[in-house]
């Protein structure tokens, strides 16, 4: 069920939402909807990376690996 609510918005961003309805629906009116989307988009993306970091790993390294794996970065990052 859609709520209606209230938000103050500054200039920049207020003129940003309403670039962006008008050019996915050629009408202003399509804000609220733009606003849903970008939301959307913007919370789904965090939940994936939420659930990459907290995954199953599908390799594994000992830190012995991973010191000699950095010195050598670091080295070729030295080198330059």
């Amino acid at each position: 069920m859609p709520r209606r609510i209230t938000v103050t918005l500054d200039d920049d961003v207020y003129r940003r939402l309403v670039e962006e309805s008008v050019k996915r629906y050629g009408t202003v009116r399509a804000l609220s909807k733009v606003v849903n989307e970008l939301l959307r988009e913007r919370f789904s993306s965090r939940e994936d990376l939420i659930r990459l970091i907290y995954s199953d790993k599908i390799t594994w390294i000992s830190t012995e690996d991973f010191v000699r794996f950095r010195r050598g970065l670091s080295e070729r990052f030295e080198s330059r």
